[in-house]
């Protein structure tokens, strides 16, 4: 039996250990926070402190490519989820009005995602690894260094060296470490080349606060998820046990809406949207929680054809990581840890080919989503950057982001198009592989002649700018001051 470490008991860490596992591999996973996993859900929400998961208490959400990975391959733990609250969401509802026709059609059930906030997802991910024969999940341990030897001339990671001093060997380890992996640091500390990396700040600040409703349901949507408005954008999740989120996220040099987190003037902007107010009519469980410095980030072991090192394979955030708010991390991460265990299958016994395959694999299937996912990151930029300096933002002439802003166009008014558009935005199929047939591409054009992309109701920038103007912060201030001395 093959002995594999996964550093990392995040969502992905577990997900990846338990298909490993079940694939009969001995399988620890150790995780550096020391924290116990709570008895339920709501214990894990309420008390469970997770300080090696920056995101624990943001938004968060599994897109249905997602689903369809955890249904396949861990089905208990979806089935789990469901028992702990978490509920099924059908993003078709989300088919616009202007569409006439509402028949469903063949497949329409891929469409079909279940959603729960991140400390219910990684309770249930806990206790179902907890009880998987052949893990073994270790808490409060720090890995420190990389155990490696010399293997046909390149460094072999052989194991992991813990703050103890304890080393453990694998045939293989996983970094599963998530965004903070200090994966190039370690294989640079035992001699190998630099691994190519790229990193941009994706240049957004989130403001998110969740909500609970009196009789378990969620707020119906009226508007994409993601919904871009002018010079911010709002992201609207339905949750479990009747939660939800609602996030407000700006241009990080917008200074003027940086007083979002007041939760007064976050609520008159989200009281702004009509189309998302009704998320607000619930009881807040939470403050205005920020968030900022989210890194676009990209790694890859093979250098110029050659491995950086053998017998170590990064996957989902330690690998790639993207801006939270297309809500994919978690998809990623669970498509990655399936091809991971496909690749273990065919080539764990030599660990050049394993390297080689492991980048050839997660080149074909993951990169270009990646890929897509950063093209937006920019382009959401550079749109926020031209609205907040009054200018109207470029509108591509060629190329995908021009078939993009055309499918865009198109979507509102054809039920076929809008499909396309959803699989996309829900991690099923990669938008190259839509612009890359013709008769789609036809009728994406067709349908977006003399149309222009939808812009969704809610506060232009004069409004925005008097709902988080000094003002009224200053008055809010004073009253919350006035109470308490009260």
């Amino acid at each position: 039996m093959s002995r594999i470490v996964v550093l990392g008991a995040g969502l992905c860490g577990l997900g990846t250990g338990m298909m490993l596992a079940r694939d009969g591999h001995g399988v620890t996973i150790l995780e550096r926070d020391e924290a116990s996993v709570p008895d339920s859900p709501e214990q894990a929400w309420e008390r469970w402190s997770r300080g090696g998961v920056t995101q624990f208490r943001q938004a968060h959400y599994l897109q249905p490519g997602g689903r369809a990975v955890l249904e396949s391959e861990l089905p208990d733990v979806a089935t789990a989820l469901e028992a702990a609250g978490a509920i099924r969401f059908d993003a078709l509802c989300m088919m616009p009005p202007t569409i006439t026709d509402r028949a469903p059609r063949p497949g329409d059930e891929r469409f079909m995602t279940i959603t729960a906030r991140r400390p219910v997802l990684e309770q249930v991910f806990s206790r179902t690894a907890e009880a998987e024969p052949g893990v073994e999940i270790r808490r409060g341990v720090d890995v420190q260094a990389l155990e490696t030897r010399i293997y046909n001339g390149t460094p072999h990671v052989t194991g992991v060296r813990t703050g103890s001093g304890e080393v453990l060997s694998a045939d293989l380890v996983v970094d599963a470490m998530g965004r903070r992996s200090q994966l190039p640091r370690w294989l640079a500390a035992v001699g190998c080349r630099a691994v190519h990396e790229e990193a941009e700040d994706g240049g957004f600040i989130y403001y998110t606060r969740y909500f609970r409703s009196a009789d378990g349901t969620v707020p119906r949507p009226l508007a994409p998820l993601m919904a871009p408005i002018g010079t911010f954008a709002i992201v609207t999740l339905p949750a479990d046990n009747g939660t939800w989120s609602v996030t407000l996220y700006i241009s990080a040099g917008d200074r003027a809406l940086k007083r979002l987190r007041d939760p007064e003037l976050w609520t008159a902007v989200v009281a702004a949207c009509p189309l998302q107010a009704h998320w607000l009519e619930g009881e807040p469980i939470t403050g205005v929680e920020p968030m900022s410095g989210v890194i676009d980030r990209y790694r890859r072991l093979i250098v110029d054809g050659q491995p950086v090192a053998t017998g170590i394979a990064p996957v989902a955030d330690a690998w790639a990581c993207t801006n939270p708010a297309l809500g994919r991390g978690m998809t990623f991460g669970l498509m990655h840890a399936r091809a991971l265990r496909d690749v273990v299958r065919q080539h764990l016994g030599d660990p050049r080919r394993f390297a080689e395959e492991w980048d050839a694999v997660t080149e074909a299937e993951l990169t270009p989503w990646y890929r897509e996912t950063v093209a937006e990151n920019r382009g959401r930029a550079r749109d926020l950057e031209a609205l907040r300096n009054e200018r109207e933002p470029d509108c591509p002439t060629d190329g995908p982001a021009a078939l993009n802003a055309a499918l865009l166009a198109a979507m509102p008014h054809d039920a076929d198009l809008f499909r396309a558009f959803l699989a996309a935005r829900c991690c099923l199929t990669p938008l190259y592989e839509t612009f890359a047939r013709e008769d789609l591409v036809q009728r994406i054009l067709e349908v977006a002649h003399d149309r222009e992309c939808p812009r969704l109701p809610g506060p232009g920038r004069e409004q925005l700018l008097a709902l988080t103007s000094p003002a009224r912060a200053e008055g809010n201030s004073s009253r919350a001051l006035a109470s308490a001395r009260r």
